[in-house]
């Protein structure tokens, strides 16, 4: 159960309300050592259980689905491995098998005459696909507005493919937008080769009218004009049940908010990294980053990477241990997952995108398939030379044979931490 905290002349806002201090105020006010405590979240990390195996799949999916004859051999998919984030002691084909409503299994001879498994999609997973694909196309500029708003947050405008790869779930963007999808708007985005020689894309020009952050959208509904044009702007924060914040914590809480807003979009050169006014900038940042992702949520060691571009301070995901009323970490999947409070009502999402109901159906359909599996319906029913014999099947992924884990074994040390860059503290 989360409790919302709220002070304030407008009742029921969910923002704090103070005065602008001055520039020279800002210099002055040094970092505040106070740290808050980590309360698990059981609704948010019921949010979060499953989105390992969700995001592999979706993009097992996109890989066949753009196969020329939609079956590919398994030594085929296990050159993604990578992108697919699973365990290491997990073989990629014991992952595929647990799923038989989302991938079906052939086989084909190599040419050397070696029995070699190959995987297709269900009727089901190909239709669903096809409704994502529709979706994208009828969703295609909000999705662009909001590749175009992450590249505005950074000071060059410009970011690596292989940084916008990990956040492309996230940000809905489809497995192959660097193809289907940037090519499309040359107005919006150009390819650029970067001093380090990765591949890039740069954001062609600025836009004044996409240089709003949600808070601040929030607050001109919200708050009077004067408060707006004054800066006094605040996160909605809160407390799930058995916080028991102090009141040291909570007066440092109370004067932090009434500290000066910073726009995510603004130049923030000025502010001193060592005053609390610059980790409030820091706050909105990654605010404005995770209300730009579709499910208000991303792991954090996506958001690691962006120190250089977003021209952060070191150990600057610190924010997220400082400020547990603003953001959750779910230790679920074997990640940490940073996740914004505000957007979710228990462990349903407030503002749902239409692709997350696609997801939500894919990841249906995967529970499906789990349960029958465990039934032993597949087994049953499979085809001469599926399931009842896989032992001549010569192509494996990169574990060894004797590492290899049942088709319905649960996910493995799913309680294990991401490591940060910093512990997280109980102390208030």
């Amino acid at each position: 159960m989360v409790q919302w905290l709220f002070f304030g002349r407008v009742g029921g806002s969910g923002f704090f309300y103070g005065c602008q201090r001055g520039f020279n105020y800002q210099q002055k006010c040094g970092l505040v050592n106070v740290k808050l405590k980590w309360v698990k979240d059981r609704a948010l990390d019921a949010a979060v259980t499953g989105e390992r195996d969700l995001r592999a799949a979706w993009i097992l999916v996109s890989i066949i689905s753009s196969a020329s004859q939609q079956c590919v051999p398994i030594y085929h998919l296990s050159r993604h491995r990578g992108q697919l984030g699973l365990p290491h002691d997990l073989k990629l084909s014991t992952f595929v098998r647990r799923y038989p409503t989302v991938f079906h299994e052939s086989h084909v001879f190599d040419s050397g005459g070696t029995r070699v498994p190959c995987f297709s999609l269900s009727t089901e997973a190909l239709e669903l696909h096809q409704e994502e694909l529709n979706v994208v196309e009828q969703n295609q500029m909000d999705l662009v507005n909001r590749l175009r708003k992450l590249l505005m947050l950074t000071r060059a405008r410009t970011l690596p493919l292989q940084t916008l790869d990990q956040l492309k779930w996230d940000l809905g963007l489809p497995y192959d937008y660097h193809l289907s999808l940037i090519p499309q708007r040359p107005e919006f985005f150009s390819s650029v080769h970067l001093p380090d020689k990765r591949d890039g894309l740069k954001l062609v020009s600025w836009d004044d009218d996409l240089a709003v952050s949600q808070l601040q959208k929030n607050a001109a509904l919200q708050q009077t004009e004067e408060d707006v044009k004054n800066g006094c702007l605040a996160f909605p924060i809160g407390f799930t049940r058995g916080f028991g914040l102090k009141r040291k914590c909570m007066e440092w809480l109370r004067e932090w908010q009434k500290l000066p807003y910073t726009s995510p979009y603004s130049d923030a050169l000025h502010l001193d990294p060592r005053t609390d006014v610059s980790e409030k900038r820091i706050v909105g940042v990654f605010h404005e980053l995770l209300h730009l992702t579709i499910q208000k949520r991303t792991e954090r060691k996506n958001v690691s990477n962006l120190r250089t571009p977003l021209a952060l301070p070191q150990k600057f995901t610190k924010v997220f241990e400082r400020h547990p009323t603003i953001f959750y970490i779910s230790k679920k999947n074997d990640t940490q997952t940073v996740v914004l409070r505000e957007a979710y009502d228990h462990q349903q999402l407030l503002q749902r995108h239409p692709l997350v109901e696609i997801r939500e159906r894919l990841a249906s359909m995967l529970r499906k398939g789990l349960l029958d599996r465990s039934r032993g319906l597949y087994r049953k029913s499979a085809g001469p030379g599926l399931e009842q014999d896989q032992s001549n099947d010569v192509y494996g992924d990169e574990v060894t044979d004797n590492q290899r884990s049942s088709d319905e074994e649960s996910d493995c040390n799913p309680f294990s931490e991401y490591d940060s860059d910093d512990s997280i503290h109980d102390r208030c």
